[in-house]
């Protein structure tokens, strides 16, 4: 849910609603991330025999969906064997024996995105122990020694990006409020932290309420943005963590009949946030590239095996959509996969 990889867009395409550094900035990682090549040079069939295992953190998710998509695709060109898995939901409890299972088969390599930034930490260190190869895709642990590679989104700037869109919109007035998933998850917490900062640094007009979780249910975020726009008549902008929760926002907004009056920044680009943009629900979406996390999941993996160089971090590039943006081709083409 990071690099300095290629600008994939224009800025010209999001100045409306972002500053050019948040939409054209990729992060801060190594300039060979964007083409989805290993920095170790494979090629075709170069991974024949080698097997790895891909644990999303939602499986029906597209975000993850997406990302599973290109792995795969990258890893048949590669002549990888690849098996995907994922959670259920979000959840330690829910993930934790599908990592057990993998474990057990001792594959060569293994990509997941752990849904908890400690809980899952000893588990991961004994299978790396065993010798398999540990890549963090999308989210990450806290200790630094689990991972040959960490790929992700910059999701710090991310944050960043809404904040400002989100003022704008608002225009610099009212009060705003993050809802999100949970504490302690990689990915969502740097775009709080970048989303908070941003905003109270740059945009000390508006009042931010204490941020909300919704442990990932979209009803709950439905009932939270209710309740708080009775508590909160001023309100004027909210950010969603993630896809669940913009699609709960959206729905208690409907409800509420406040559609297109408070204003709502979320993150990725599914089919049902991209729909809400169209109609007007939601008005900023900060979609991330998880194919090409996927790809390099793959690809760094398969470098690790084979002891070639490896890229420690990987910044992957995002981009801000609005409805005046989103049918551009090079902008669509973020947009998130519900099947391969």
């Amino acid at each position: 849910m990071r690099r300095p990889s290629a600008k994939l867009i224009g800025c010209g395409a999001v100045l409306a609603l972002v500053t050019a550094t948040a939409a054209c900035s990729s992060g801060s990682g190594s300039s060979g991330s964007s083409s989805g090549g290993s920095s170790g040079g494979t090629g075709a069939n170069s991974g024949a025999g080698k097997t790895m295992e891909l644990i999303t953190g939602v499986k029906s998710d597209p975000f993850y969906i997406t990302m599973s998509c290109a792995a795969q695709q990258e890893a048949t060109r590669l002549g990888v064997k690849l098996t995907v898995d994922g959670s259920a939901q979000w959840d330690v409890s829910v993930q934790r024996p599908i990592l057990d299972s993998v474990a057990a088969t001792h594959p060569d390599g293994l990509l997941i995105s752990p849904v908890d930034s400690t809980a899952l930490t000893p588990s991961l260190q004994q299978i790396q122990g065993s010798g398999t190869k540990v890549v963090l895709v999308d989210t990450s642990v806290t200790d630094p020694t689990v991972g040959v590679s960490r790929i992700s989104s910059d999701n710090e700037a991310g944050g960043r990006q809404a904040a400002d869109a989100l003022a704008q919109l608002m225009g610099d007035k009212g009060s705003a409020i993050v809802i999100s998933v949970k504490p302690g998850v990689s990915t969502t917490d740097a775009r709080i932290k970048g989303f908070t900062e941003e905003m109270q640094a740059k945009h000390p007009q508006i009042t931010l309420l204490p941020v909300l979780y919704d442990n990932d249910l979209p009803a709950t975020a439905a009932s939270q943005i209710q309740s708080t726009l009775a508590a909160h008549p001023d309100l004027g902008g909210v950010f969603a963590g993630n896809t669940n929760t913009a699609q709960g926002i959206s729905t208690g907004l409907q409800a509420a009949g406040k559609q297109g009056k408070v204003k709502v920044a979320a993150f990725d680009a599914e089919p049902d946030e991209v729909t809400a943009l169209k109609n007007g629900t939601l008005d900023v979406l900060v979609a991330q590239n998880p194919a090409q996390i996927g790809t390099q999941g793959v690809d760094q993996a398969l470098a690790a095996i084979q002891g070639k160089p490896v890229q420690s971090s990987i910044a992957t590039t995002m981009v801000a959509i609005t409805r005046s943006t989103m049918n551009d081709p090079s902008v669509s083409k973020y947009f998130y996969k519900s099947a391969c």
